[in-house]
């Protein structure tokens, strides 16, 4: 295996699931790829979680071990040969600090932005609660939840599954070229949901179109306990 170009650990993973319009996301899907769906659904997720211990090319930058990130992200498949990898395509990332947007818009194309952020985890014995914020302008936007404290294994072929198992990321670098890279986890465990909320600016962030999307009743909320990561280089398909 090649050596990593970003190692890490991913806690406390807060997923809010929406359905999609296939139509809006189709200009966002990287060439060579297709749009991907569980039970004929396209999905679109709100993800809220936190890096901690972060390397890049193995070293430790000051100031940039531990931080959040939110984003909006799709589902995609792509047919190596014979095998179809499933991977998400971000429309946009934010994080807290201005150093990891330039590196990974400048090497892996993705689009990063930085937004003061914040963020509270409360352990208790039988509960665990989480919540990410972000500003934007002169308003916090915030994802939030309360579950069970004790994680559960996801079920193979569930919903949990689909939106949890994808281990590529896929980014549009032009009409004909796209960037592939994969990230490697084990399988996660979840926590089952108990209430939730969440508070977005869609239009400042992400543009009109998709308003109708996150206004809607999210199809489901999941929140992974997350692991250790690799992100592997980039190829060019």
């Amino acid at each position: 295996m090649q050596n990593p170009f970003l190692s890490a650990e991913w806690r406390n993973l807060l997923m809010i699931n929406f359905q999609a319009d296939p139509a809006v996301l189709q200009r966002y899907v990287p060439y060579r790829t297709e749009l991907d769906t569980w039970n004929d659904t396209h999905y679109v997720s709100l993800v809220g979680f936190m890096f901690q211990n972060t390397k890049v090319l193995g070293l430790s930058i000051p100031f940039h071990r531990h931080f959040e990130e939110v984003n909006l992200r799709f589902y995609v498949r792509y047919k190596d040969g014979q095998e179809w990898k499933r991977g998400v395509v971000f429309i946009k990332e934010l994080v807290p600090k201005h150093a990891i947007p330039f590196v990974a818009n400048t090497i892996y194309k993705e689009k990063y932005a930085t937004h003061a952020m914040r963020h509270r985890w409360k352990h208790a014995e039988k509960e665990l609660e989480v919540s990410y914020e972000w500003k934007v302008g002169a308003h916090w936007n915030h994802l939030t939840a309360k579950a069970d404290a004790a994680p559960l294994p996801i079920t193979p072929g569930s919903e949990a599954a689909f939106i949890t198992d994808h281990y590529w990321g896929y980014t549009h670098m032009g009409a004909e070229k796209t960037g592939e890279y994969q990230v490697t986890h084990p399988q996660w465990r979840t926590h089952s949901m108990i209430d939730y909320s969440y508070q977005v600016d869609t239009a400042a962030l992400y543009g009109d179109e998709f308003v109708p999307m996150l206004s809607q009743q999210p199809i489901s909320a999941l929140l992974a306990e997350g692991s250790g990561i690799t992100v592997l280089p980039k190829r060019i398909l």
